[in-house]
């Protein structure tokens, strides 16, 4: 009796021992290998630095190319152009076809949807390579977000400045952020700050208009910043990115630079694809709307007596349209010196630019369509606001 109850707690203990190393192993491949969730974490916390350092590299060089072969020169073009900048198509500073308003109106929406996809194909571009790069980036970093829903918005802001991309350029960037993971009050920031909070847009504002107005738009912005996007952190649904986003890609974390240079092809491809599938027709969409919207629109519409409805008509169709980097800057001062009252040119200053129905699209398809509803019309109030300010200040 006493030899078999040897025997069983024997055979037990080698059992519980083979149990621990099987369990010990199986927790070590777990550990070695895991799925690339990139709505929730992106690629896994523990990946390994070659991945990360390939992932930065990445990032690195898309928005190196973009901002010094492109961006910053084009913006300081117009820096230097002063008083001088001009805008000769409707939604562009320049075209390809010629639009005259003797054109049939299906012409003109036409020519102006093709120079509006033209004007914007380098910015374009930048987005749809940039966002899915810094889907990758971001989701190889442990934390994305903070506690506090205005330091989230000030680190969105932080961001989103130096981009230097339009409210367009900015949407796809947008939504590879919101699937890595950051913050609802992180991205509305930063979609808020890339076009208005740039540096050199910032100082063609301080040249071309008095420095109250100037200070005017830039209180806008920031109550957009800091008020709108932390009140809509709590309000937004339930992230669905993340149920929606997930890449079959693995990794180890002993990874070799091969196997990280693999797992970053594969999750950039595929974070490629999820931000292209949904941005590329909206795009499209865009230019089409804005095209439409701004041929419908009657020539001397900013040149009419000042009312409040005056005031909120130029505001709501301000906000709507699709507008390259600086643009809002530039058109707000030409119509400035071609007689406009200043109360519309204050408007179309703080409206125009900011956001765009490409953005609000892809906010709603990607956050919700509450918030892009409640981004719009808080754009318009503020912008409504401070043209009524103006009016009531003289």
């Amino acid at each position: 009796m006493s030899r078999r109850w040897a025997e069983s707690v024997e055979s037990r203990r080698l059992g519980l021992g083979f149990a621990g190393h099987y369990m010990g192993w199986e927790a070590r491949v777990v550990a070695s290998t895991s799925a690339v969730d990139l709505g929730e974490a992106g690629i896994s916390a523990a990946a390994g630095w070659r991945t990360r350092t390939l992932a930065i590299l990445l990032v690195v060089v898309i928005a190196g190319i973009f901002w010094g072969n492109s961006r910053y020169p084009a913006l300081m073009k117009r820096y230097h152009a002063g008083t001088a900048i001009k805008a000769s198509g409707e939604l562009t500073f320049g075209g390809v076809y010629p639009v005259d308003r003797s054109m049939p109106l299906g012409t003109r929406v036409w020519r102006t949807t093709v120079n509006w996809l033209d004007a914007n194909r380098v910015g374009m571009t930048f987005a749809f390579l940039f966002g899915p790069a810094a889907l990758v980036f971001l989701g190889t970093l442990r934390r994305r977000r903070t506690a506090s829903k205005y330091l989230n918005a000030l680190f969105g802001a932080a961001v989103g400045a130096p981009l230097a991309v339009c409210s367009n350029c900015v949407a796809p960037i947008a939504r590879g952020f919101y699937a890595s993971g950051m913050s609802t009050e992180s991205v509305l920031a930063a979609m808020f700050a890339s076009p208005a909070l740039n540096v050199v847009v910032l100082a063609m504002t301080f040249v071309l208009f008095p420095m109250h107005i100037a200070l005017l738009k830039i209180g806008t912005v920031l109550l957009l910043i800091f008020v709108f996007a932390p009140a809509m952190a709590g309000r937004a649904k339930a992230n669905n990115v993340a149920r929606e986003f997930s890449s079959g890609v693995e990794f180890v974390l002993e990874e070799t630079w091969a196997q990280a240079l693999m797992a970053s092809l594969k999750s950039y491809a595929k974070s490629f694809w999820y931000v292209f599938r949904l941005a590329f027709p909206l795009m499209i969409l865009a230019a089409f709307l804005g095209a439409l919207v701004i041929e419908l629109l009657p020539p001397q519409a900013f040149m009419a007596n000042v009312s409040i409805l005056g005031i909120i008509l130029v505001a709501l169709v301000a906000a709507f349209l699709p507008v390259p980097m600086a643009f809002d800057v530039a058109i707000a001062y030409i119509v400035m010196t071609k007689g406009a009252p200043m109360p519309y040119v204050v408007t179309i200053l703080c409206t125009l630019g900011i956001i765009s129905v490409f953005s609000l699209a892809v906010v709603g398809k990607t956050i919700s369509w509450r918030v892009a509803a409640a981004a719009y019309a808080s754009v318009v109030a503020l912008g409504a606001a401070a043209g009524i300010l103006t009016k009531v200040l003289g």
